[in-house]
């Protein structure tokens, strides 16, 4: 039988909005496996508290500051890391935004635009950026994390569902692309998750919905997206590229 790793340690993987929810949960997950983990986020001093929370607990972090919609800083920031860290070998394209309006509301237009720019654009910069970097990898991973609103949409969440369903087409289109240089690109579509995005709705309307919608009954963790793609990033997951993963708790195969 073909020996295959399920260990990250020594890997070094980059996560942006990691200053708080999934991504913050990303890193600690990571970095409790032995990963080397640039922590990225818009906002810098919550991502010097997730670093410095990891070296804390005996990992290896370094933050950065970093606006996704800016490319000059994604530029700058994903050479810094592959400096520091001697290399890269994953991305996890964490970062977004949310935001609610009806289509013809004035101001959808800045709203569409801002979606687009932080929730796929920026990916496909990052990725762009970090290529010559995972080239050197012998376990190139990269993971776009969508949403289940990439699968089914909300009323007034228009502009939110059409980005994360472009993030689900160009990670299936890259994942062609990039295949035959044994580059691995996946997505994750979180679905109802406890983060500071849903934190805000009173209990008992989180509690009537996640009973309604999903099979399990609850709304999940965000180290219960994070383990996944850990799992998406190990050097054993070297033959699943261009899928999307919903981590939804059955929200998608329920119909009533």
């Amino acid at each position: 039988m073909t020996e295959l790793s399920r260990s990250v340690r020594g890997l070094t993987v980059l996560v942006t909005g990691a200053a708080s929810g999934m991504g913050r949960a990303t890193a600690e997950v990571f970095a409790a496996e032995g990963a080397n983990v640039a922590v990225t986020d818009y906002d810098g001093e919550g991502a010097e508290a997730v670093a410095a929370g990891i070296v804390a607990q005996g990992g290896r972090a370094k933050a950065w500051k970093l606006d996704v919609g800016d490319k000059a800083e994604i530029d700058a920031v994903v050479a810094d890391v592959a400096r520091h860290f001697g290399g890269l070998d994953a991305v996890v394209n964490n970062a977004g935004i949310s935001g609610f309006t009806q289509i013809d509301n004035e101001g959808y237009d800045e709203l569409w635009e801002r979606m687009i720019r932080v929730c796929l654009t920026a990916h496909q910069r990052i990725i762009r950026a970090a290529l010559p970097h995972l080239r050197k990898s012998k376990s190139p991973r990269i993971v776009n994390i969508a949403s289940t609103e990439a699968l089914g949409a909300t009323a007034l969440d228009s502009a939110y569902s059409a980005a994360k369903a472009g993030v689900t087409g160009l990670t299936r289109a890259l994942a062609v692309e990039l295949g035959k240089e044994g580059i691995t690109v996946n997505c994750v579509c979180p679905g109802p998750i406890l983060t500071g995005m849903t934190r805000g709705i009173p209990d008992e309307q989180r509690d009537i919905y996640a009973k309604r919608r999903t099979a399990l009954r609850r709304y999940g963790l965000p180290e219960e997206v994070a383990h996944i793609t850990l799992s998406l990033c190990m050097p054993a997951a070297s033959y699943i590229t261009g899928v999307t993963i919903p981590v939804d708790g059955g929200l998608m195969a329920r119909n009533a």
